[in-house]
């Protein structure tokens, strides 16, 4: 049949004026005939198209091309051209599982023809083996076909060139003779590469470790050998029984961006044994144990049948908050005209300031008190007043001086954008005290609603974890949120960054720059701030340092800057769940009056905790810029594994009791290499919360 094909398909084309006769004009064009025949194309009439869109028909001649040229690449072992096509294209838009009009994928010719590295990149592509071989014998039939047809089609073309006289018919079969000798010579290099092929070895580094309670998960590589042909897929066997009789179940993975598997819905307790092997065009090679060779599916909780910390906590509190809500709001609609008055000849007042300067609703300089900035930046822009200013509104003007604890009342505040107004009312309600400290967070929150007015926005971001001072008394409390959309607000518009910062004149000398230059100069920072710690953590196992710096009127905490939302840290492992066997031995281990150097017993999950503990903490106190030997003066935290949202968990590293906390003037002989910051404690919740 598909010599027919290639007969009508010569004659076709002895029509069409003379091309390019060199090798590879060839062999396109052989590619974009052929590409006509392949099987999920279905011949249409010309007037079933002429109701569809032009614009539809071309996009599906360029796919069509596309998937003409990854075959095209593929064979002629093109690796770069290969993955240019594949970071294009989608695999729907290259077609890249429909087979050939010989039964071909790309991944087929890629593997026969022993080509690993396009055939590993088709592979994470998503790239299949072609259904039509269900055994080895129908994969070596159908390369035998095609290398004896292939092989006739040449004999037949070399007939006719050498038996015609030289003209335009025989320039044409010059071509294609070229075209099917390249093609004869493909096959047959395909045929080799699946008779010189054997079975893979087994995988490497089959390691067993336990997910959840109910789950376990087997992480392996590669087979070692390069002599066999390309892997295709993986089998993941598992059972009650070390000999594998009878089998519990089975997983195929063909995915191979990333080998490993979970097991799910496992009996805790008991112990399960796992096996992986591996397959290619030979069929499946050797399995290969797990080490450890068995594991038991547990929690840590299950040592001593501890409930999460967190269950309920946050249903608890939105109770708790809608019964708050509900009183204040009863006393507010009870008692509308105590206060009510007052608030309302506050703002008036305060408009009476801007009646006479309609284009002043935000300041433009500071003078001596305590001020709110909002920064909203999309990329490389951010938001200004029309006058090229930073949204700037006033807090307090007689404010010179902002205590710690009006600082972190703010930023718990942060966290309820939407309820201002509320909070509003609560405060009012509450100011018959007249207490100083009511007053100026009765002033915040006007600040607050005249911020969210003017900016036509609720939500203002996250404050930083620090004001900006000057020496003339002001104070700027910086809030900083990134646009995602193209958003718009009132009253101001998008500039660049750079332009803002070389555009705008200072007022003040560079020795003492006002809080507004300040802000200007280290704004980049500041940003770059946000986004860190906005970053989360991968799935996985950490090994975090707890250390604390004490002040008059705060507690610090060291984080790293390039994630300051998190405790100083490394990874452990990729498995965030400590199993009950690993925390029984940490509790043992915690327990022991002297620490004892010995190593569990070999090829236990234990054992590898144990391994890659000594690791962590390596390679932890080198990053915080500690000897190794005071590491044994140090102790892991063994009430508790911190866990935060079931895919990162913590234990956490203290180094001696005396050290935790380091006292105002206490000397710290080991101070942390460059690149770590500290956070006020109540910050860093609110960062870890987030």
């Amino acid at each position: 049949k598909m010599t027919q094909q290639m007969r009508d398909l010569q004659l076709a084309q002895a029509r069409k004026p003379p091309g390019p006769s060199s090798p590879n004009a060839a062999k396109r064009l052989y590619r974009n005939l052929s590409g006509k025949f392949r099987v999920n194309y279905t011949s249409f009439d010309e007037s079933s198209l002429a109701g569809r869109g032009e614009k539809e028909k071309l996009r599906k001649s360029y796919l069509f091309q596309s998937n003409a040229a990854l075959f095209e690449a593929v064979e002629l072992q093109d690796l770069d051209r290969v993955q240019e096509l594949l970071k294009q294209y989608s695999p729907e838009e290259l077609d890249l599982n429909t087979p050939n009009s010989e039964g071909l994928l790309p991944l087929d010719i890629a593997i026969m023809t022993n080509n690993a590295p396009i055939a590993r990149a088709l592979l994470q592509a998503g790239a299949k083996e072609s259904p039509h071989f269900m055994s080895l014998e129908s994969r070596s039939l159908h390369l035998s076909t095609l290398v004896r047809e292939a092989e006739q089609r040449v004999n037949e073309l070399t007939a006719q060139v050498v038996n015609e006289a030289p003209n335009t018919d025989c320039s044409e079969k010059e071509k294609q003779l070229k075209a099917w000798e390249w093609r004869y010579r493909l096959y047959k290099r395909m045929k080799a590469g699946f008779e010189h092929a054997r079975v893979p070895d087994a995988p490497t580094n089959v390691h067993l470790s336990v997910a959840s309670s109910s789950s376990v998960q087997v992480t392996f590589w590669e087979p070692l050998s390069v002599n066999s042909a390309v892997v295709t897929k993986y089998k993941v066997e598992w059972s009650c029984s070390p000999t594998f009789s009878p089998l519990l179940g089975e997983a195929v993975i063909d995915e191979l961006k990333n080998l490993h598997f979970t097991i799910q819905g496992l009996v805790s307790g008991t112990a399960y044994y796992v096996q992986v092997s591996a397959y290619n065009m030979k069929g499946w090679g050797p399995p290969q144990a797990s080490v450890p060779p068995f594991a038991i599916p547990s929690n840590w909780r299950e040592y001593d049948g501890r409930a999460p910390r967190r269950r309920g906590q946050a249903e608890a509190l939105d109770h708790l908050l809608g019964q708050v809500k509900t009183v204040h709001q009863h006393c507010v609609c009870h008692e509308p005209c105590k206060n009510q008055p007052q608030s309302r000849k506050h703002s008036v007042s305060k408009s009476l300031k801007h009646l006479f300067h309609p284009g002043s609703k935000f300041l433009k300089t500071l003078k001596r008190g305590l001020y709110l900035t909002a920064i909203f930046y999309k990329d490389d822009n951010i938001l200004v007043t029309h006058e090229d200013q930073i949204p700037v509104v006033e807090i307090d003007d007689t404010y010179s001086c902002l205590l710690m604890q009006d600082f972190l009342w703010f930023t718990k505040v942060s966290c309820m954008w939407d309820e201002i107004l509320w909070l509003r009312q609560c405060v009012t309600v509450s100011q018959s005290s007249c207490s100083c400290i009511l007053q100026t967070r009765f002033k915040m929150l006007l600040a607050i609603s005249q911020m969210q007015g003017l900016l036509g926005i609720q939500d203002l971001g996250q404050v930083f974890f620090e004001p900006v001072k000057d020496k003339q008394g002001n104070i700027l409390i910086v809030t900083l949120k990134e646009v995602k959309t193209n958003q718009t607000f009132e009253s101001v518009r998008w500039v660049p960054i750079c332009k803002l910062q070389t555009s705008r004149k200072s007022v003040s000398s560079p020795e003492e720059p006002t809080a507004l230059d300040m802000l200007l100069i280290s704004i980049q920072d500041k940003l770059a701030y946000h986004q860190r710690s906005s970053h989360a953590l991968s799935p996985g196992l950490y090994l975090g340092y707890l250390k604390l710096c004490s002040a008059v009127d705060q507690i610090r905490v060291l984080v790293p800057e390039r994630l300051p939302n998190i405790l100083c840290h490394v990874k452990i492992r990729s498995n965030p769940n400590i199993s009950r066997e690993e925390w029984e031995w940490l509790q043992k281990m915690a327990s022991l009056e002297e620490p004892v150097p010995a190593e569990p017993e070999a090829e236990t999950s234990r054992n590898h905790l144990f391994q890659e503990l000594q690791m962590a903490i390596k390679e932890l106190m080198t990053l915080v810029n500690i000897p190794l030997q005071e590491a044994k003066d140090f102790r892991l935290y063994s009430q508790e594994v911190l866990d935060f949202g079931g895919q990162v968990s913590f234990l956490l590293l203290l180094p001696p009791s005396d050290d935790v906390c380091t006292a105002p003037g206490q000397n710290n002989p080991y101070t942390p290499c460059s690149g770590f910051l500290t956070l006020p404690l109540q910050i860093f919740e609110l960062g870890e919360e987030g």
